[in-house]
């Protein structure tokens, strides 16, 4: 299990019922596939934002069920006629997908963020959709299930903006606040230096950014994690490992000087069996004070 990319999230795994393994796959497909409109490639943007504005057409067509009319490759059908049905059988809205296309969109041409609303705003929409379909699946859906669901979604997209800040620079792209930057006395081109030259060690203004916004993704996960102790069976289980996932992938950050250019933490097999160990054992996490104090 990585903590990156929609591999922040656990992709049909053993630990989910197999009746819903089909349903979270074709919802990984059309997100992936949508997120991969957007970042892969060398299709210029005008081309990729016709494509996910067609996905847009055609998402609003299921809501209203309707036959698709927008155009689609034969490829993007089939993810659509997957998705389709999964939205059927299972009763799902639309808004969630709507919302990912909506920040997947934003990506062509927001490459800088003001203020710490404008981000979390984006992973309302980047993220957040994808444990709110989860809920649905599981029929989890009351308020508080929903609010704790986005927590610990902010919080993995938060890690992942900590392990990627030089992968996001080489696209043109920094998910550190502006507000951040300027307190410390930075500005996003100063990148270009860090990310040149990894093996150099980076300024101490660089690791306190780091140190601050890997605490705000703590401090989500922690706020979301009640969630993962509350759910029941195996979709509890599959959310502890997610959010001890989340919080291992810190620790590393921490252990590292929160230095990502040099040593850009990753869950490795060796993890994996923590983290079943701790999903299983270990108490909740915000029952104590957190291993690194990152804020």
């Amino acid at each position: 299990m990585a903590v990156d990319h929609y591999e922040n999230f656990p992709v049909a795994s053993l630990l989910l019922p197999a009746r819903l393994r089909p349903a979270v796959r074709n919802l990984y497909a059309f997100a992936r596939g949508a997120d991969d409109i957007a970042d892969e490639g060398d299709a210029p943007a005008h081309a990729r934002l016709e494509r996910l504005e067609a996905w847009r057409a055609a998402v609003r067509d299921l809501g209203a069920g309707r036959p698709i009319q927008a155009p689609l490759s034969d490829a993007d059908r089939a993810i659509f006629a997957r998705l389709g049905d999964t939205l059927v059988r299972h009763r799902l809205p639309v808004q969630p997908l709507l919302d990912l296309l909506s920040a997947f969109v934003q990506d062509l041409s927001v490459t800088r963020y003001a203020d710490e609303p404008a981000l979390l705003d984006y992973c309302r929409r980047s993220a957040n959709p994808v444990g709110r379909l989860m809920l649905h699946l599981y029929g989890r859906t009351d308020p508080a299930d929903l609010a704790q669901s986005d927590a610990i979604c902010t919080g993995l997209q938060r890690v992942n903006f900590c392990q990627d800040v030089a992968l996001d620079h080489a696209k043109g792209r920094c998910y550190i606040p502006l507000d951040c930057l300027e307190r410390h006395g930075l500005d996003p081109d100063d990148l270009d230096a860090l990310c040149a030259d990894p093996s150099r060690p980076p300024p101490d203004a660089w690791r306190n950014v780091v140190r601050e916004q890997a605490g705000l993704a703590r401090r989500a996960l922690l706020a979301g994690c009640p969630l993962a102790w509350r759910l029941p069976g195996r979709i509890g289980l599959e959310l502890r490992m997610v959010v001890h996932g989340g919080l291992r992938i810190l620790d590393k950050l921490a252990a590292g000087g929160y230095n990502p250019w040099a040593d850009r933490p990753i869950l490795s097999r060796t993890d994996a069996f923590l983290l079943c160990w701790r999903a299983f054992h270990k108490p909740r996490p915000d029952a104590a004070l957190p291993e690194h104090h990152d804020s």
